[in-house]
């Protein structure tokens, strides 16, 4: 690797991590280019030689979100759960971490969303996201044998969002443990088999309905006859 070319990889990683750190604390629109020069210490030609507009910074910022949410979130469910099962509510544990950080503020893309709804780039890494969380939970609800998955799938993304946007507007990390509880007893309810109807006895089978659903002892007698 050539002098040139490690600048160039140095000024990329400064720039990420200055536009990571300014656009999720304040927001994809609020912060200028100028402030993520200036936090990552580079000339503005460096911004635009390496990503040639904010746009496409934004785009890399929100997949550097993506990233490392998804690699995270595989790491954690395979080294502390042992079937997908297990795996369908260690999901909002795992997300539970990032309600602990100091700087969390909720959805990177929710946020960024809410703020650039012109924006093609925000747009559709916002999209890739959303699909990302989608097919977690129904890949795990597939795998673990749910009776209805798409259904389980689509409860338990309605769980996470909503957790998501509670710890941060709340300022309670601990809600990760309560979404947690109700995923468990969903996840518990979609696997639960459908109890067999009542079996009914050979005198019964034989009986007519209606002698059935009365009392009259002798008015079942002639309707049996």
């Amino acid at each position: 690797m050539t002098e040139e070319t490690k600048t160039r990889a140095s000024a990329r990683e400064r720039l990420l991590v200055a536009a990571d750190e300014l656009f999720y604390a304040e927001g994809v629109n609020s912060v200028g280019i100028d402030q993520v020069i200036k936090r990552a210490g580079v000339a503005k030609a460096s911004l635009y030689n390496t990503f040639g507009s904010k746009e496409e910074l934004v785009r890399a910022y929100l997949k550097g979100r993506h990233t490392q949410t998804r690699e995270r979130m595989a790491r954690e469910l395979q080294a502390r759960y042992r079937t997908p099962r297990e795996r369908l509510s260690g999901v909002f544990e795992v997300q539970g971490q990032l309600f602990a950080e100091p700087d969390f503020r909720g959805c990177a893309f929710m946020c960024a969303s809410a703020e650039s709804d012109t924006s093609e780039a925000v747009e559709k890494e916002t999209e890739e996201y959303r699909l990302w969380v989608h097919s977690l939970f129904l890949d795990l609800a597939y795998a673990a044998g749910a009776t209805a998955p798409e259904t389980l799938a689509r409860q338990l993304v309605v769980i996470y969002d909503g957790a998501g946007v509670s710890a941060w507007l709340d300022h309670d990390p601990s809600v990760s443990k309560a979404a947690a509880d109700i995923a468990k007893a969903l996840v518990n309810t979609a696997f639960t088999p459908s109890p067999p109807p009542p079996r009914l006895g050979a005198k019964e089978r034989g009986t007519p309905r209606r002698a059935l659903e009365t009392e009259d002892p002798v008015a079942a007698a002639e309707q049996s006859v």
